[in-house]
């Protein structure tokens, strides 16, 4: 899918994202998102594809943000639309139904953490930075900033980053579990295709209902969450790879999923 703002490469069943906007440290404006949600949109529905990586284009950011130009000329009114649109292309990618691995390759600042953050895994450089600064401009984040942050790292820790706009460093992001893996920028993009790798030979059914389960089970009270993944687990039970699976696991052998 050819982009001015963004790139689309396949390696067997890993697909890679790429954010191309080096000039401006792949900052995120209208354009871009457009273009990040039609991409996601087709690499959810490709069956080939089962593990997506996403970065940035260059070694000095991964994304910088919300296009501060763009931004400074809109309407309280437009604003709140951009904001919307944002989330939903983030809330696409949370849910893709794949996992979705963040190469953090430099610095990921305001709208680029909160794409980091709606990734399921984050791999860092360490040269890479975090850090939610809208409050120095006099905002606040707007594509769920506030909300997965938390989620993600407590509430007290969020606070700190939310309201003070301080930057993190990588290995401090590793210690306060914003990230998961902290690697050298020449092992970075090699590591992210390993983990994917590693991924996308496991059952793709099991591996949605994982991430649907979570997803969904964050947001419900925990009888109900225990209700869904009971749901969840008898409809991957009935499924081929979980026959498969089991099977092979009895014959010790490798077993060969088909995603059905």
């Amino acid at each position: 899918m050819p982009s001015d703002s963004l790139s689309i490469g396949t390696d067997g069943p890993i697909a890679t994202v790429t954010l191309n906007r080096p000039q401006v440290r792949n900052a995120l404006d209208a354009a871009t998102l457009a273009a990040l949600e039609e991409a996601l949109i087709r690499l959810q529905a490709d069956d080939r594809v089962r593990s997506v990586i996403v970065t940035g284009a260059g070694d000095r950011a991964f994304a910088a943000g919300a296009d501060i130009g763009e931004l400074s000329r809109l309407s309280g009114v437009e604003a709140r639309a951009y904001a919307l649109a944002g989330q939903r292309v983030f809330d696409l990618l949370e849910h893709l139904g794949k996992p979705v691995i963040a190469a953090v390759n430099g610095r990921a600042l305001g709208g680029g953490c909160e794409l980091a953050l709606a990734c399921h895994l984050r791999v860092a450089s360490d040269t890479a930075a975090f850090g939610q600064p809208e409050v120095k401009l006099g905002l606040i984040p707007g594509f769920g900033g506030t909300q997965r942050l938390p989620r993600l790292i407590g509430k007290s820790r969020a606070l700190e980053l939310l309201l003070t706009g301080r930057e993190v460093g990588a290995d401090e992001a590793l210690g306060i579990g914003l990230v998961h893996r902290v690697v050298s920028g020449a092992e970075l993009m090699p590591a992210c295709r390993a983990w994917a790798l590693e991924l996308a030979e496991l059952p793709p059914l099991a591996l949605a209902n994982v991430l649907a389960a979570v997803a969904r089970g964050l947001e419900m009270s925990f009888p109900e969450a225990a209700f869904l993944e009971a749901a969840l687990f008898g409809a991957v039970a009935g499924s081929e790879d979980a026959r498969e699976g089991t099977r092979a696991f009895l014959e010790k052998r490798r077993p060969a999923f088909k995603g059905r």
